[in-house]
């Protein structure tokens, strides 16, 4: 029978008291213990009665106080051996629990955050000490694709190549930039057939330079290869331009 049918028996929640004040019988604190070790609410009401232990104390050094000592005593009394294991047990797998979540959403970031500069460096190209990394990543997806468009400008000699994918989204591009050097900080725009202009990817070019024929150096005879993606879809598109940040149009690239 429950409670509130008229029981005298309280509930497991309510019995925190009792066993704070330690006048569980054998049976009925092992019981409560049982329940204790699965239940956070009792153990923080635990934790707050234990934290009362200084004024109980105080309480049972009242002169005159006759039995009050002894109420002290069952007031202040300490978890017994058994909730201690079993509350050690239940904290060390929580925390267990929290260092595998942890670790996974440590492990997540992580990937984004390596994720991010290493793509940066494999489409853009080119190191601090002048190697470049391999453009992997963008030249695999170039190579897959099978709408590209080719540009030479005759003034720069820099010519690219756009290849483009439609998705659901708009538009998923990757550049293959020849003949242009260093230094250098580019971007490849996005001119749409309604006039508007969108940024879909930006750079740096070395002061060697990318897909230069004659280049001294393996590195510098590599085209750029980099990817950016834009809300327009393929026959939105008018025209591609690589532009410096000066402004200058180095070639355009006609969709």
């Amino acid at each position: 029978m429950s409670p509130s049918q008229g029981s005298s028996v309280p509930s497991e929640h309510e019995t925190v008291g009792a066993y704070a004040l330690g006048i569980l019988d054998d049976a009925e604190a092992t019981a409560f213990e049982a329940h204790l070790a699965g239940c956070e609410w009792c153990a923080q009401q635990l934790d707050e009665l234990a934290g009362m232990e200084p004024m109980l104390a105080a309480l049972a050094d009242l002169p005159g106080s006759g039995s009050t000592p002894a109420i002290g005593d069952s007031l202040s009394a300490r978890p017994s051996p058994r909730l201690v294991e079993k509350l050690v047990d239940d904290v060390a797998e929580k925390r267990a629990q929290k260092r595998r979540r942890s670790f996974y959403m440590i492990a997540a970031a992580a990937a984004l955050i390596i994720a991010g500069p290493l793509a940066a460096v494999a489409i853009g190209g080119g190191s601090d000490d002048g190697g470049q990394v391999t453009a992997t990543p963008a030249q695999a997806t170039f190579s897959t694709m099978s709408d590209k468009k080719t540009a030479t400008d005759a003034s720069t000699h820099v010519s690219a190549t756009v290849a483009m994918a439609q998705k659901v989204w708009g538009t998923e591009a990757v550049l293959e930039l020849k003949n242009v050097k260093g230094p250098l900080k580019c971007s490849l725009v996005l001119v749409a057939k309604n006039g508007q202009r969108v940024t879909m990817s930006s750079w740096s070019v070395p002061n060697w330079g990318y897909g230069i024929t004659d280049a001294k150096t393996e590195d510098a005879k590599k085209p750029l290869y980099i990817g950016g993606a834009a809300a327009f879809q393929p026959n939105e598109i008018h025209h591609f331009e690589v532009v410096t940040f000066e402004g200058k149009k180095l070639v355009q690239v006609n969709a």
